[in-house]
């Protein structure tokens, strides 16, 4: 059934009573499993991710294990992705194979990503391994495995140059309709994002500098640069909620040794 947007300039409210410009709920906490090196978990909205970092260690280069990597050769640390997504986390309840294309991609660019932010020439030989574990799937997939990926490496103690920080904006008309008074929208949720062309945005920090610019449909190249504006607006308010999180963590920490 296709998304009804003709209310939208209405109401100004969308389907889930968020204005054009407003982030869905975000919960994040930190050192999740103490079993692992650094480990977050995060929600966005009904999306849902557990992430898992091991190492700088010795061992596994080359994506072993069905996983994708970046990194610059054994000067530097090699970025290893793995995703797994649980069958019971979209509407279609399938579990996705080690080959599946989407996963495929989404894995070599978080490892790409990660691998130019993170100081890999400090751990020359060595291997750094994320997993990421999707419980529940309602768009901004990419972003939240983004954002989780960087609280845990937070978490693990890996020294980078900034957060890489992710959302997702879209349009509210689809490319095929040729609206020039279409409006931007922050932050798509699941059913947005299969009626209307949409982007994810990843930034280093809060500035302006893109890291992670990957198109999810069709768009009219018009719109291309409202909807940058409006993703990299999105990622400094998700900055400063990440920011938070790790300051909680920090102030408890410390809380716990003083007491």
């Amino acid at each position: 059934m296709p998304l009804d947007t003709s209310t939208y300039s209405l109401a100004l409210l969308r389907l889930d009573g968020r204005r054009w410009n407003e982030l869905r709920r975000m919960h994040a906490q930190i050192s999740t499993q103490a079993a692992a090196d650094g480990s977050s978990y995060l929600e966005m909205g009904n999306t849902k991710v557990i992430c898992t970092v091991a190492g700088p260690s010795e061992g596994r280069r080359g994506g072993a294990g069905g996983g994708a990597g970046g990194g610059g050769g054994d000067a530097n640390a090699s970025v290893q992705v793995e995703i797994g997504i649980a069958g019971f986390s979209g509407v279609e309840r399938k579990r996705r194979g080690r080959g599946d294309k989407r996963t495929s991609e989404m894995q070599m660019t978080i490892a790409n990503a990660f691998s130019n932010a993170l100081f890999t020439h400090l751990y020359p030989h060595s291997t750094i391994l994320i997993t990421l574990h999707v419980l529940s799937q309602d768009g901004s997939l990419l972003a939240a495995c983004l954002n989780a990926a960087t609280l845990a490496l937070i978490d693990a103690g890996i020294p980078m140059s900034d957060y890489i920080v992710a959302c997702t904006s879209g349009s509210t008309s689809s490319n095929s309709s040729n609206d020039e008074a279409a409006d931007p929208l922050l932050d798509l949720n699941g059913l947005e994002e299969q009626e209307l062309p949409f982007l994810t945005v990843g930034t280093l920090g809060a500035g302006e500098k893109v890291s992670v610019l990957i198109m999810g449909s069709r768009v009219q190249v018009e719109r291309v640069e409202g909807l940058l504006a409006v993703g990299v607006d999105g990622c400094k308010q998700v900055k400063e909620i990440l920011d938070q999180v790790v300051r909680r963590h920090g102030k408890k920490i410390l809380d716990s040794i003083v007491t």
